[in-house]
């Protein structure tokens, strides 16, 4: 099955910025890509529970048009790449977490048309990376150059979260021919971590062979803030869903959150493939 690279648009610069670099991405991958466009009725919902009393709401003819042109503006820069464009009638949100089921990534910007101007990451993005049935990369920021150059970054706590987080996290250090930095960050009174990052970065390099894998333990009082702090010079940053200590009820973890939304670089929240939530 030759899973698609899915991007939400809604002709906002930070879902054009996505866009882009999920297109960057479908062709390092050697996938389609898809421009997915999620849109309402005008009664604010997406399809009505009877549809006979509304009708299913038609397709925007201005949407379609920014869809076309956000393709056209992509295709001539990746001439090669497979690029199919769709309007669907949901909740953009839903939309692309139904979308990840069959994708074998969905790009999401920090924040499109509607966000308010004190949330990093919209309503969309949010519902995304915490229910996607996939893994789901955030492009962030978009005030500044996204960086192409560094190694992936992901976090190691020992829990089985941060294990599927190591292995594609290894997967995309692979992919762009850079270096996979394995961090741990120890609290003030925690045990000595060493042989968790050792098995880390054996698990990482058996799977991964001629992968150059670096561990790195930081001393900080709260773990998201060094790791934002090292995504600095990181080419990407890799979460898994919950750590330990993380509620059972939350679907991402404090950090996990704290990384997507103050990260330096975009990040990959490592969803495992065809796992509800």
């Amino acid at each position: 099955m030759n899973r698609p690279v899915v991007v939400g648009v809604d002709g906002s610069p930070s879902s054009l910025v996505a866009a882009e670099y999920a297109a960057r991405t479908a062709v390092q991958r050697s996938r389609p890509l898809h421009l997915v466009h999620g849109y309402l009725h005008p009664s604010g919902y997406g399809v009505p529970l009877n549809p006979y009393e509304l009708g299913i709401p038609a397709p925007n003819d201005e949407a379609q048009s920014m869809l076309d042109r956000t393709a056209a503006d992509l295709t001539e820069r990746w001439p090669g790449l497979t690029i199919e464009v769709r309007q669907v009638a949901g909740g953009p949100g839903a939309t692309l977490v139904e979308e990840s089921r069959r994708a074998e990534l969905v790009v999401v910007g920090s924040r499109g048309y509607g966000g308010f101007a004190g949330l990093l990451l919209g309503s969309v993005g949010t519902q995304v990376t915490a229910h996607a049935h996939g893994p789901v990369l955030v492009v962030r920021p978009t005030g500044e150059p996204i960086p192409q150059e560094g190694p992936v970054l992901v976090g190691v706590d020992g829990s089985e979260s941060a294990e599927v987080a190591v292995g594609q996290a290894a997967d995309e250090a692979t992919r762009r021919r850079t270096d996979l930095v394995l961090v741990h960050v120890r609290t003030p009174g925690a045990t000595d971590v060493a042989e968790l990052l050792d098995t880390a970065v054996a698990a990482a390099r058996g799977s991964h062979p001629g992968l150059t894998v670096t561990p790195r333990q930081l001393r900080a009082d709260k773990p998201d803030q060094a790791l934002i702090e090292a995504s600095r010079d990181a080419v990407l940053v890799v979460v898994g869903t919950r750590g330990r200590g993380g509620f059972a009820g939350m679907l991402l973890g404090s950090v996990s959150q704290s990384l997507v939304q103050h990260a330096h670089c975009p990040v990959l929240v490592a969803h495992p493939y065809g796992r509800a939530h």
